[in-house]
């Protein structure tokens, strides 16, 4: 087995596995994938019999966590041709593309499962169901027109040169409510609407006297009633802690063990105060008042877990005052991640 990861103008080449294991998408919508979506990314795949046989993509995006940007991948089109599956590759693609995304100094990955199975032993874990509105089809023919809860709402279908106008104004309010959340700009919507057009839909766009005030998605057939999930794994454990608020003075020293990628296996000391933020120091493992696996503490920082929840998590030990110490770690778990591919 050989893992690669391929050069720019070799994107195309796994565009036939793409096809063989996503079925269900349309071809205007690989079209569309192809062209926009693989001009930026990053594609791992295996090699055998001189045929591609498994493929893995990263989708760049700077997210927002805490206030502060931050370079990160979507994990997405995660695949291996049938007659291929049950050997390990898609193990093998991952733990390369963590191992690149922890040298690249970036706190954790997402992704949207088709089974949340499939990755709990790589210690992701689900922290958010997206949540998207939708316009009718009626709402979609009559626009411009008025929303049907709201008739001070203008709806509209989004055009290009709205795109830098709608960025602004999306950022705004995503910074207001959410901790985690994907950084807007123009070249984000305009992308966004070839994305909804390839499947006949359209990006629709609120007003209220003349000022954006949301946006929603017109998509032929789709209600909103399905929530898609999306996973989180930390790939750089002291980034990631780094990135936390805290509500008080804190001072704990703790253990973390993660199979996949050793530098995140360490004893730190975790202290800080809610003015300084959070500072980490290497600990000794006779300090120590417990243990976290990675997986299950990403649960909790993404506020999945309570303490007591975290405390029963398998292969989790924590004194009583470390739990204490841990309830005292603002979770991130003001999340909008809506993003599909």
């Amino acid at each position: 087995m050989e893992i690669r990861k391929l050069e720019p103008q070799e994107h195309g080449k796994t565009r036939a596995l793409y096809e063989e294991v996503f079925s269900e998408d349309s071809r205007s919508f690989v079209d569309y994938y192809y062209t926009e979506k693989t001009r930026d990314n990053q594609i791992y795949v295996v090699e055998e019999a001189g045929e591609i046989q498994a493929m893995l993509h990263l989708n760049p995006y700077a997210l927002m966590v805490n206030g502060s940007r931050k370079a990160a991948h979507y994990i997405v089109a995660v695949a291996t041709r049938k007659e291929y599956r049950g050997r390990g590759y898609m193990a093998a693609l991952l733990k390369q593309a963590l191992t690149d995304m922890y040298q690249a100094g970036e706190s954790f990955t997402f992704l949207m499962p088709a089974a949340e199975a499939i990755y709990l032993p790589h210690d992701f874990r689900t922290v958010y169901e997206q949540q998207r509105k939708f316009c009718s089809e009626e709402e979609y023919r009559q626009a411009p027109g008025p929303a049907s809860e709201d008739p001070g709402i203008l709806l509209s279908k989004a055009k290009e040169e709205e795109s830098e106008e709608l960025a602004e104004a999306a950022n705004g309010w995503l910074g207001e409510h959410f901790q985690v959340y994907a950084l807007r700009d123009a070249a984000y919507y305009r992308r966004l609407q070839k994305e909804y057009a390839s499947d006949g839909g359209c990006l629709m766009i609120e007003r209220e006297n003349g000022v954006i005030t949301g946006c929603r998605t017109y998509m032929p057939g789709e209600t909103g009633e399905e929530k898609p999930k999306i996973m989180i794994r930390i790939t750089d454990l002291r980034r990631m802690l780094m990135s936390l608020r805290l509500k008080s003075l804190m001072a704990v020293c703790f253990q973390v063990t993660d199979p996949i990628l050793p530098e995140n296996n360490r004893c730190l000391v975790l202290t800080g105060t809610e003015f300084s933020g959070v500072m980490l120091m290497d600990g000794k493992q006779e300090n120590s008042e417990g243990t976290i696996p990675i997986g299950a503490l990403g649960s909790f920082l993404f506020g999945a877990r309570t303490v007591e929840e975290l405390a029963r998590e398998p292969g989790v030990d924590m004194t009583e005052r470390m739990k204490q110490e841990m309830e005292k770690i603002i979770p991130l778990d003001k999340i909008y991640l809506n993003e599909t591919v």
